[in-house]
């Protein structure tokens, strides 16, 4: 079955990082990549919005120079893959909300994950993610998210840190894509669990869960004392030198709100890729 994975793009370096290491991560995979780029006639969104009527000049001028982006990003692809590689590229250029974007060819594709960079072209130095991202994170949840920083690792990941409180319900089919990403880099799934109480009857059972879901995998259990979150997730993925993190993005779970935007920009953990995955309660 060929995979479908969409990748936003601003034609900024950090997203032509994101994706080279999506075609890196699916090289063996018959895929079809749809590359989007979301375009406007001028900086000011309001001034756009006025003057970019589909068939107008301004409109057919600006969906040009996008589409005229997207296929040299696709030469340049072809030009540094293998002849034998099965992948297929697709563009889009689109006039839309980036979010809304995403969520409507998300629909009408059946993408099954998006990868995208966490900062676009205007890459503020002091920030980790740019807004984006953390829209995207936060606000696409008909689909994964893969999230690659500029200064991440080019090698595929060895160790996926899993942060799990053992409280929330685990669904095979929620975690389907950190099980399949970890067979494909023959990757050890490290599910972390930060507290200093013992686990009660409920989490052991939710243990044993995931020690059911991860059976095909190779994977191991951590515990580690009860602090802020962020920095022994950050300490404990600089200690190993884990290469990427997964988590289910629940409304309440003790580790839902990593993603929001004044925390998001502090931590240091995540220059590594970031796998986000959803509840599909939500």
């Amino acid at each position: 079955m060929r995979r479908k994975i969409l990748v936003p793009t601003d034609f900024s370096k950090n997203a032509w990082f994101a994706l080279k290491y999506a075609t890196r991560l699916y090289i063996d995979d018959e895929c079809d990549f749809y590359l989007l780029n979301v375009f406007s006639a001028s900086k000011n969104l309001v001034e756009s919005l006025f003057t970019m009527v589909k068939g107008s000049e301004s409109y057919e001028t600006a969906k040009a120079a996008s589409e005229k982006e997207l296929n040299k990003i696709i030469g340049l692809l072809k030009v540094s893959e293998p002849e034998d590689i099965k992948h297929t590229y697709h563009v889009i250029a689109s006039f839309n909300d980036v979010i809304e974007a995403m969520k409507d060819i998300i629909e009408q594709k059946d993408i099954e994950l998006v990868v995208m960079g966490t900062k676009g072209e205007t890459n503020n130095p002091k920030a980790v993610y740019g807004s984006t991202a953390i829209y995207a994170m936060e606000k696409v949840r008909n689909c994964p998210v893969l999230a690659i920083p500029e200064d991440a690792s080019y090698s595929l990941p060895k160790e996926i840190v899993f942060p799990a409180d053992f409280v929330s319900g685990y669904k095979r089919r929620e975690l389907q894509y950190l099980t399949d990403i970890a067979k494909k880099c023959n990757a050890n799934i490290a599910v972390l669990h930060i507290s200093d109480k013992e686990l009660n009857t409920q989490q052991k059972e939710q243990k044993e869960l995931l020690e059911e879901i991860f059976q095909e995998n190779s994977y191991s259990f951590h515990f580690l004392p009860l602090h802020a979150i962020n920095d022994a997730v950050s300490i404990f993925i600089e200690s190993r030198e884990s290469d990427m993190i997964a988590f289910i993005n629940k409304k309440h779970s003790f580790f839902g709100s990593v993603f929001t935007n004044p925390l998001v920009k502090e931590v240091t953990f995540l220059r590594v890729p970031v796998l986000v995955l959803h509840d599909l309660k939500n």
